[in-house]
């Protein structure tokens, strides 16, 4: 087995690699003047079981990288290439909700299929159904494994999971049930890309810490808003957590003047400076998680032991 890292993330490389007792395997890459990738392994991976590395978040060259990786694998005759993606991009585009728009996600699936990659490893896909798109196996590990453990801090009765739209009923209702706490959702209505109007909160938040979950935080309009709309029903704490922390935009000047108590995130795509700097974060690891997924990939073991 080897594992390797793009330029995407290689701080989550390096961890996994220490979890797994092992070194990240070595690799050249380079540009062209023109910005261009090339790639070429320093090592002799033939016959061997590849692991590549890589979110897919912006920009693009994240996803050029991962499938120029793939096919320089493929060429020097690994055995088998896992595609390791913990943060699938493009997957908000997963189906034609109006005429004449593209559905990315199924594109970038065709697109790791044609470089030839033998399987998917990745976390909280913005749908579930996009594993559908995919004729090769895919591997989906949740947040909730190290998320949710962080919060059994807090008391039952006191806690209320909030799902902030419709679409994360079911990682929110995931999340109550293994914490034992109460379940809200926010019925939100968006006039255009990357702006959403809070409508209506459905369930009991006064005098309860509100704990909203979502997969991931591009702008934070959303989110600010709904601690904004909590707060005015008596919520008397607003916890945020989220898989994927994009954070574009002026969303860290939002949730500087949001007045969430904390904003919890993991690594499946690193801080970016100013967010680091801001204080705002909590960053929990998921390195185990994919780290011990990539093991039982491996040894051909079950991964749904993973899952509680």
């Amino acid at each position: 087995m080897k594992l390797f890292s793009g330029s995407a993330h290689t701080e989550l490389g390096d961890r996994i690699a220490q979890y797994l007792g092992m070194e990240i395997g070595k690799i050249d890459r380079r540009r062209f003047s023109d910005g261009e990738f090339w790639v070429k392994f320093q090592e002799n991976i033939r016959g061997r079981d590849i692991f590549l590395l890589q979110p897919t978040h912006p920009p693009a060259d994240n996803l050029m990288e991962l499938l120029i990786m793939i096919d320089a694998a493929k060429r020097a005759s690994a055995a088998r290439v896992t595609a390791v993606i913990p943060y699938f991009g493009y997957a908000r585009q997963d189906r034609k909700d109006q005429p004449r728009v593209a559905i990315t996600s199924r594109l970038i699936a065709n697109l790791l299929e044609a470089a030839q990659a033998d399987r998917i490893l990745t976390m909280d896909l913005h749908t579930p159904q996009l594993q559908g798109f995919f004729d090769i196996p895919v591997d989906h590990l949740y947040s909730s494994m190290i998320l949710a453990p962080y919060f059994m801090k807090f008391a039952k009765e006191d806690l209320v999971v909030v799902s902030p739209d419709v679409g994360g009923i079911a990682m929110a209702r995931s999340y109550a049930q293994r914490l034992g706490a109460n379940l809200a959702f926010i019925d939100k209505r968006r006039a255009r890309h990357n702006e959403s109007e809070v409508m209506n909160v459905i369930g009991d938040v006064a005098g309860k810490r509100a704990l909203i979950i979502d997969d991931i935080v591009d702008t934070a309009g959303t989110i600010c808003k709904a601690v904004q709309r909590l707060k005015e029903l008596g919520s008397v704490e607003v916890h945020v957590a989220c898989t994927h922390p994009i954070l574009s935009g002026k969303s860290i000047e939002r949730l500087a003047v949001a007045g969430l108590t904390q904003f919890v995130v993991t690594d499946t795509i690193p801080l970016h400076a100013e967010a680091k700097a801001s204080g705002l974060f909590t960053v929990l690891s998921t390195a185990e998680s994919f780290g011990e997924a990539i093991k039982r990939i491996h040894m051909g073991e079950s991964l749904s032991d993973l899952f509680p």
